[in-house]
């Protein structure tokens, strides 16, 4: 039951700060301009600000496994790989295979995580190594499926030297890569940028949330809500039942399997909408399958932790 209850806890304010978007929007108090301009900020300056801290700040040389790590980044690209190759199949229109293969394998893995494993397992075990392993790959994977995966229809030559700039260019990547030497070398932030940064990281997710639901169009949703809910189900129940018996197989410990369990069945993160928003893919699938994944992830997310238990796993 606490496990449920720290579930809703995490996912349903989510949802009513969508929500909230969406009402605001409907009363005139902002606009499609304001969704825009909050869209670029989040993507351009907020977000990149708080993955930066998230990473900076997250200790991984104690007690480092290495199959672990092997796991999440191997893990995490063969999975990008199957939503990929599943999305050139499933889906007719092809300008929307980018959104569909990111929100159906990128999970909320740097917002959740920690919080999620610290509840299950009592402290955060694996989960900053979690991050470390697989967010970075998350956010470039991302980028390449965008470039090839959107309505810009880039292929060949050009669509890997596209690629290439894109990631180079691209905010959020920055924002990590600048926090990678300071998680490795342990370098503290001093405590007036430190706060600095926690006022910008803090304004990441409700302007980015309110965005959504200012820019949710209810008959656009119901025409891509077959799409979303395939790809809510890929990630809130296919990937899981897929990883989940493989690392209690390698004999992982609790806290390790609580972080891959969040890792493959975190509902989808609300930077595939922005990222899908700002390389012109279909942003709409997106904030449908965050949604939907959002709203059910309390459910999803503890029966696993419920079957886990019962087999004494964690």
């Amino acid at each position: 039951m606490s496990d449920f209850l720290f579930s809703i806890n995490a996912t349903v304010p989510i949802f009513l700060v969508i929500l909230l978007g969406w009402f605001l929007k409907r009363i005139g108090l902002i606009n499609d301009e304001f969704a825009n301009i909050a869209n670029k900020y989040v993507f351009k300056v907020s977000l990149p600000v708080l993955l930066f801290r998230d990473i900076a700040t997250t200790s991984v040389l104690k007690d480092v496994n290495m199959k672990f790590v092997a796991f999440c980044f191997f893990g995490t690209f063969i999975m990008f790989a199957c939503a990929w190759c599943f999305a050139k199949i499933y889906c007719r229109d092809k300008t929307m295979v980018g959104a569909f293969a990111q929100a159906s394998a990128r999970g909320s893995a740097a917002v959740l995580g920690i919080a999620f494993v610290e509840n299950i397992c009592g402290s955060s075990g694996m989960a900053p190594l979690m991050i470390v392993a697989a967010v970075p790959l998350f956010n470039i994977l991302s980028v390449i499926m965008l470039t090839f995966g959107g309505r810009d229809n880039i292929h060949g030559a050009d669509g890997i030297k596209t690629a290439c700039i894109n990631i180079l260019k691209n905010p959020i990547i920055i924002g990590i890569v600048l926090g990678v030497p300071f998680s490795l070398l342990n370098i503290p932030i001093p405590a007036i940028p430190m706060k600095t940064i926690n006022y910008i990281a803090q304004t990441a997710t409700p302007i980015a949330l309110i965005a959504i639901g200012a820019g949710f169009n209810t008959k656009a949703a119901l025409e891509k809500m077959k799409p979303a809910v395939t790809a809510a189900l890929m990630k809130l129940v296919v990937f899981p039942l897929i990883y989940m018996p493989i690392a209690v197989k390698l004999g992982f410990a609790p806290s390790e399997l609580a972080a891959i369990l969040i890792m493959t069945g975190s509902p989808s993160t609300v930077t595939c909408y922005i990222m899908a928003k700002n390389m012109n893919n279909d942003e709409v699938l997106s904030s449908n399958t965050i949604v939907l994944t959002t709203l059910f992830s309390s459910i999803t997310i503890t029966v696993w932790v419920y079957v886990l238990r019962v087999m004494g796993c964690i």
